[in-house]
Protein backbone atom coordinates (compact mmCIF):
# COMPACT_ATOMS: atom_id res chain seq x y z
CA UNK A 1 0.00 0.00 0.00
CA UNK A 2 1.05 3.73 -1.30
CA UNK A 3 0.60 5.96 2.06
CA UNK A 4 0.86 9.82 1.42
CA UNK A 5 0.94 11.74 4.51
CA UNK A 6 -0.06 15.60 4.25
CA UNK A 7 1.15 18.13 6.63
CA UNK A 8 4.69 16.22 6.96
CA UNK A 9 5.91 18.41 9.94
CA UNK A 10 3.05 18.07 12.40
CA UNK A 11 3.71 16.01 15.63
CA UNK A 12 0.78 13.54 14.53
CA UNK A 13 2.43 13.07 10.64
CA UNK A 14 6.23 12.64 12.95
CA UNK A 15 4.66 9.85 14.61
CA UNK A 16 2.99 8.21 11.77
CA UNK A 17 6.30 8.29 9.38
CA UNK A 18 7.94 6.81 13.17
CA UNK A 19 5.70 4.36 12.92
CA UNK A 20 5.64 3.46 9.45
CA UNK A 21 9.22 3.59 9.09
CA UNK A 22 10.63 0.09 7.97
CA UNK A 23 6.98 -1.38 7.34
CA UNK A 24 5.87 -2.57 4.33
CA UNK A 25 3.82 -0.04 3.52
CA UNK A 26 5.30 3.24 1.35
CA UNK A 27 5.48 6.19 2.81
CA UNK A 28 5.30 9.57 1.64
CA UNK A 29 5.06 12.43 3.67
CA UNK A 30 4.85 16.05 2.07
CA UNK A 31 5.39 19.58 4.18
CA UNK A 32 3.33 22.31 3.24
CA UNK A 33 5.90 23.44 0.76
CA UNK A 34 5.59 20.62 -1.04
CA UNK A 35 1.91 20.13 -1.09
CA UNK A 36 -0.52 22.98 -0.12
CA UNK A 37 -3.85 21.77 0.33
CA UNK A 38 -5.55 24.42 0.09
CA UNK A 39 -4.64 25.21 -3.76
CA UNK A 40 -6.16 22.20 -5.74
CA UNK A 41 -4.11 22.09 -8.14
CA UNK A 42 -1.06 20.82 -5.54
CA UNK A 43 -3.35 17.99 -4.13
CA UNK A 44 -3.99 17.24 -8.03
CA UNK A 45 -1.00 17.29 -9.04
CA UNK A 46 0.58 14.74 -5.54
CA UNK A 47 -1.78 12.34 -6.30
CA UNK A 48 -1.01 12.14 -9.92
CA UNK A 49 2.48 11.78 -9.11
CA UNK A 50 2.33 9.78 -6.11
CA UNK A 51 -0.66 7.64 -7.16
CA UNK A 52 -1.09 6.98 -3.30
CA UNK A 53 -3.77 4.14 -2.49
CA UNK A 54 -4.27 6.48 0.78
CA UNK A 55 -4.28 9.70 2.19
CA UNK A 56 -3.63 10.68 5.92
CA UNK A 57 -4.18 14.46 6.40
CA UNK A 58 -2.13 15.58 9.05
CA UNK A 59 -1.64 19.61 7.72
CA UNK A 60 -4.32 21.50 9.70
CA UNK A 61 -4.33 25.48 10.90
CA UNK A 62 -4.60 24.80 14.92
CA UNK A 63 -4.00 28.33 16.17
CA UNK A 64 -7.04 28.56 17.92
CA UNK A 65 -6.58 32.02 19.44
CA UNK A 66 -5.04 33.39 15.84
CA UNK A 67 -8.07 31.67 14.06
CA UNK A 68 -10.18 34.43 15.51
CA UNK A 69 -8.36 37.07 13.02
CA UNK A 70 -6.83 34.78 10.23
CA UNK A 71 -10.10 32.91 9.90
CA UNK A 72 -9.57 33.22 6.10
CA UNK A 73 -6.18 31.24 6.61
CA UNK A 74 -8.04 28.97 9.05
CA UNK A 75 -10.89 27.95 6.43
CA UNK A 76 -8.50 27.67 3.98
CA UNK A 77 -6.47 25.25 5.24
CA UNK A 78 -9.28 22.96 8.08
CA UNK A 79 -12.08 23.24 5.33
CA UNK A 80 -11.01 24.02 1.52
CA UNK A 81 -8.18 22.02 1.68
CA UNK A 82 -9.99 19.16 3.36
CA UNK A 83 -12.32 19.63 0.77
CA UNK A 84 -9.97 20.00 -1.95
CA UNK A 85 -8.20 16.22 -0.80
CA UNK A 86 -11.93 14.83 -0.49
CA UNK A 87 -12.99 15.42 -4.35
CA UNK A 88 -9.32 14.42 -6.01
CA UNK A 89 -9.59 11.18 -3.69
CA UNK A 90 -12.90 10.33 -4.79
CA UNK A 91 -11.92 10.63 -8.48
CA UNK A 92 -8.63 8.67 -8.13
CA UNK A 93 -10.16 6.24 -6.12
CA UNK A 94 -8.16 6.60 -2.92
CA UNK A 95 -9.42 6.40 0.67
CA UNK A 96 -8.86 9.82 3.04
CA UNK A 97 -7.95 9.81 6.86
CA UNK A 98 -8.82 13.10 8.46
CA UNK A 99 -8.66 14.37 11.61
CA UNK A 100 -11.16 16.80 13.52
CA UNK A 101 -11.55 18.30 17.12
CA UNK A 102 -13.16 17.93 20.09
CA UNK A 103 -13.49 21.77 20.00
CA UNK A 104 -16.36 21.54 17.28
CA UNK A 105 -18.79 20.97 20.47
CA UNK A 106 -19.99 23.87 22.97
CA UNK A 107 -18.88 21.73 26.55
CA UNK A 108 -22.97 22.25 27.96
CA UNK A 109 -23.68 18.47 27.47
CA UNK A 110 -23.71 16.72 30.79
CA UNK A 111 -21.45 13.56 30.01
CA UNK A 112 -19.13 12.56 27.33
CA UNK A 113 -19.73 13.48 23.72
CA UNK A 114 -20.60 10.94 21.48
CA UNK A 115 -20.85 10.83 17.62
CA UNK A 116 -24.68 11.64 17.62
CA UNK A 117 -24.11 14.42 19.38
CA UNK A 118 -24.79 17.86 17.61
CA UNK A 119 -21.86 20.22 17.23
CA UNK A 120 -22.14 23.37 17.99
CA UNK A 121 -18.78 24.93 17.84
CA UNK A 122 -17.69 28.40 19.58
CA UNK A 123 -14.65 29.94 18.11
CA UNK A 124 -13.23 30.48 14.54
CA UNK A 125 -11.33 27.32 14.53
CA UNK A 126 -13.99 25.09 15.85
CA UNK A 127 -16.31 26.13 13.20
CA UNK A 128 -13.41 25.88 10.06
CA UNK A 129 -12.39 22.36 11.22
CA UNK A 130 -16.59 21.38 11.38
CA UNK A 131 -16.85 22.60 7.81
CA UNK A 132 -14.03 20.54 6.70
CA UNK A 133 -15.75 17.27 8.07
CA UNK A 134 -19.03 19.04 6.63
CA UNK A 135 -17.03 19.03 3.09
CA UNK A 136 -15.66 15.68 3.85
CA UNK A 137 -18.87 14.06 4.46
CA UNK A 138 -20.08 15.77 0.79
CA UNK A 139 -17.56 15.03 -1.72
CA UNK A 140 -17.03 11.42 -0.83
CA UNK A 141 -18.04 8.47 1.33
CA UNK A 142 -14.70 6.44 1.05
CA UNK A 143 -13.30 7.83 4.41
CA UNK A 144 -12.48 7.32 8.07
CA UNK A 145 -12.48 10.99 10.12
CA UNK A 146 -11.47 10.94 13.61
CA UNK A 147 -12.47 13.44 16.26
CA UNK A 148 -9.47 13.96 18.56
CA UNK A 149 -8.79 15.92 21.38
CA UNK A 150 -5.55 17.51 23.45
CA UNK A 151 -3.04 15.75 20.96
CA UNK A 152 0.33 15.78 22.28
CA UNK A 153 3.28 13.55 21.02
CA UNK A 154 7.04 14.62 19.59
CA UNK A 155 7.10 18.57 18.66
CA UNK A 156 6.93 21.80 20.57
CA UNK A 157 3.19 22.15 19.52
CA UNK A 158 1.39 21.09 22.54
CA UNK A 159 0.65 21.45 25.94
CA UNK A 160 3.13 19.09 27.84
CA UNK A 161 5.87 21.13 25.41
CA UNK A 162 4.67 24.17 26.35
CA UNK A 163 4.11 23.47 30.60
CA UNK A 164 7.78 22.07 30.48
CA UNK A 165 9.12 25.50 29.06
CA UNK A 166 7.72 27.18 31.68
CA UNK A 167 8.55 25.43 34.58
CA UNK A 168 12.10 25.55 33.28
CA UNK A 169 11.79 29.29 34.34
CA UNK A 170 8.99 29.73 37.00
CA UNK A 171 8.51 28.65 39.95
CA UNK A 172 4.65 28.75 40.44
CA UNK A 173 2.53 28.28 37.37
CA UNK A 174 -1.13 29.30 36.90
CA UNK A 175 -2.87 26.18 35.46
CA UNK A 176 -6.67 27.13 34.00
CA UNK A 177 -8.66 24.30 35.75
CA UNK A 178 -12.02 24.95 33.80
CA UNK A 179 -11.44 23.27 30.56
CA UNK A 180 -11.78 19.55 30.56
CA UNK A 181 -10.93 16.84 27.99
CA UNK A 182 -8.79 14.42 27.09
CA UNK A 183 -5.17 14.69 26.60
CA UNK A 184 -4.56 12.08 23.64
CA UNK A 185 -0.85 10.56 22.60
CA UNK A 186 0.00 10.65 19.18
CA UNK A 187 1.26 7.14 19.26
CA UNK A 188 -2.43 5.69 20.23
CA UNK A 189 -3.60 7.69 17.50
CA UNK A 190 -1.82 6.06 15.33
CA UNK A 191 -1.59 2.85 16.02
CA UNK A 192 -5.67 2.75 16.25
CA UNK A 193 -6.06 4.62 12.86
CA UNK A 194 -4.32 1.74 11.10
CA UNK A 195 -5.88 -0.92 13.00
CA UNK A 196 -9.00 0.76 11.77
CA UNK A 197 -7.95 1.14 8.58
CA UNK A 198 -6.72 -2.37 8.35
CA UNK A 199 -10.08 -3.35 9.45
CA UNK A 200 -12.05 -1.59 6.98
CA UNK A 201 -13.73 1.04 8.74
CA UNK A 202 -15.49 3.94 7.54
CA UNK A 203 -17.40 7.35 8.53
CA UNK A 204 -17.13 9.27 11.68
CA UNK A 205 -15.08 8.11 14.77
CA UNK A 206 -14.22 9.81 18.28
CA UNK A 207 -10.43 8.85 18.75
CA UNK A 208 -9.29 9.79 22.26
CA UNK A 209 -7.50 8.16 25.29
CA UNK A 210 -9.81 7.15 28.01
CA UNK A 211 -10.11 9.54 31.07
CA UNK A 212 -10.77 13.01 31.32
CA UNK A 213 -9.10 15.90 33.46
CA UNK A 214 -9.05 19.65 33.15
CA UNK A 215 -5.67 21.54 32.26
CA UNK A 216 -4.96 21.88 36.04
CA UNK A 217 -5.15 18.06 36.63
CA UNK A 218 -2.82 17.07 33.36
CA UNK A 219 -0.02 20.10 34.48
CA UNK A 220 -0.13 18.22 37.65
CA UNK A 221 0.45 15.20 36.99
CA UNK A 222 3.05 15.64 34.01
CA UNK A 223 5.00 17.66 35.92
CA UNK A 224 5.15 15.35 38.96
CA UNK A 225 6.02 12.58 37.04
CA UNK A 226 9.50 14.29 35.14
CA UNK A 227 10.13 15.77 39.12
CA UNK A 228 9.62 19.17 39.15
CA UNK A 229 9.28 20.93 42.11
CA UNK A 230 7.07 23.89 40.35
CA UNK A 231 3.86 24.54 42.63
CA UNK A 232 1.30 24.55 40.04
CA UNK A 233 -1.83 26.72 40.89
CA UNK A 234 -5.62 26.08 39.32
CA UNK A 235 -7.16 29.60 38.20
CA UNK A 236 -9.77 30.05 35.79
CA UNK A 237 -10.24 30.66 32.42
CA UNK A 238 -11.22 34.51 33.56
CA UNK A 239 -7.82 34.61 34.42
CA UNK A 240 -5.82 34.34 31.05
CA UNK A 241 -8.06 36.09 28.75
CA UNK A 242 -7.86 35.32 25.13
CA UNK A 243 -9.78 35.59 21.73
CA UNK A 244 -10.73 32.42 21.33
CA UNK A 245 -13.91 30.91 23.97
CA UNK A 246 -13.12 27.22 24.26
CA UNK A 247 -15.61 24.45 25.77
CA UNK A 248 -16.00 23.93 29.28
CA UNK A 249 -16.15 20.22 28.78
CA UNK A 250 -15.50 18.75 25.93
CA UNK A 251 -14.43 15.30 26.68
CA UNK A 252 -14.86 12.92 23.77
CA UNK A 253 -16.29 8.89 24.15
CA UNK A 254 -14.77 6.44 22.36
CA UNK A 255 -16.83 3.73 23.15
CA UNK A 256 -17.93 3.60 19.60
CA UNK A 257 -14.51 2.85 18.12
CA UNK A 258 -13.41 0.94 20.75
CA UNK A 259 -16.43 -1.80 20.28
CA UNK A 260 -16.20 -1.20 16.61
CA UNK A 261 -12.62 -2.71 16.69
CA UNK A 262 -12.56 -4.85 20.08
CA UNK A 263 -9.91 -2.60 22.12
CA UNK A 264 -10.05 -0.56 25.13
CA UNK A 265 -8.09 3.03 24.43
CA UNK A 266 -5.17 3.58 27.22
CA UNK A 267 -5.45 5.88 29.74
CA UNK A 268 -4.70 9.60 29.64
CA UNK A 269 -1.72 9.09 32.35
CA UNK A 270 -0.42 5.91 30.86
CA UNK A 271 -0.40 8.02 27.50
CA UNK A 272 2.14 10.69 28.95
CA UNK A 273 3.82 7.93 31.02
CA UNK A 274 4.78 6.62 27.82
CA UNK A 275 5.07 10.14 26.32
CA UNK A 276 7.80 10.49 29.38
CA UNK A 277 9.60 7.30 28.47
CA UNK A 278 9.53 7.36 24.86
CA UNK A 279 10.57 10.86 23.55
CA UNK A 280 11.53 13.24 26.96
CA UNK A 281 14.49 10.53 27.77
CA UNK A 282 17.26 12.95 29.26
CA UNK A 283 15.18 15.81 29.79
CA UNK A 284 16.76 18.42 31.22
CA UNK A 285 15.04 19.55 34.60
Amino acid sequence: MKILIAGANGQLARAFQKSLQGSHYRVTALDKTQLDIGEMSNVSEALSIYKPDLVINCAAYNFVDKAEEDEEIAFRVNAEGVRNLASECRKNGVFLVHYSTDYVFDGTKEGLYTEDDIPNPLNNYARSKLTGEQYLEEETDNFLLFRVSWVFGEGTQNFLHKINEWAMNRKILKIVCDQVSIPTYTQDIVNVTMFAIGKGLKGLYHLANSGYASRYEVARYYLEKLGHDTLVMPVTSAYFPSPARRPYFSALSSQKLSEELNIDMPHWKTGIDRYIEETMTGIQL
